[in-house]
C-alpha cells in the first residue's frame, strides 16, 4: 500500500491536500451570513477542519523527497505548518464581515491539527510495518 501511494503521490497525497486547503481557505473567507450551519459549535468546526489539514500535511511531508527536514520530521513540521496557518487564518478572518479572530479558535485549530497528525502517523506506521512483514 505504501509503495503504491509513493508511486502515485500526486494523485493520492498532493492533490487531496491542495484541494482540501483551497476549500478550507474559501470556507474561512466567506462572511458568516453565507456559511451553512452544520449544527455543531464553532470550536468543533475548527478542530475537525484542522484535523483534516494536519492529517494531509503529515502524508505530504512523509512522501515528499525534496526537503529533508520535512521528510525527517513530518510529525512536528505538519503541526507547525498547520498551526502557523491557523494563526494567519484567524488574522485573515478579521477582514471578513461577521468573522473574528479568537485565541480559542486557534487552540481548536492546533489541537485538531495535532490529532490529525497523530492519526496519520499511527496509520502510516501501521501500514509501513505491514509492508515490512510482507518483504
Amino acid at each position: 500500500m505504501i509503495n503504491y501511494i509513493k508511486k502515485n503521490k500526486v494523485k493520492f497525497v498532493y492533490l487531496p491536500l491542495a484541494i482540501y486547503w483551497l476549500i478550507l481557505f474559501i470556507a474561512t473567507s466567506l462572511p458568516t451570513e453565507y456559511m451553512p450551519s452544520v449544527g455543531v459549535g464553532d470550536k468543533y468546526n475548527h478542530f475537525f477542519a484542522y484535523l483534516g489539514l494536519g492529517f494531509l500535511l503529515y502524508y505530504a511531508f512523509s512522501f515528499q523527497e525534496k526537503f529533508l527536514l520535512l521528510k525527517k520530521y513530518p510529525f512536528i513540521m505538519a503541526i507547525i505548518i498547520a498551526s502557523v496557518y491557523g494563526i494567519f487564518d484567524e488574522l485573515h478572518q478579521l477582514l471578513i464581515p461577521g468573522r473574528s479572530a479568537e485565541f480559542l479558535d486557534w487552540l481548536a485549530d492546533f489541537f485538531g491539527a495535532m490529532t490529525g497528525v497523530l492519526i496519520a502517523r499511527f496509520i502510516y506506521i501501521r501500514f509501513r510495518m505491514e509492508a515490512e512483514e510482507i518483504d
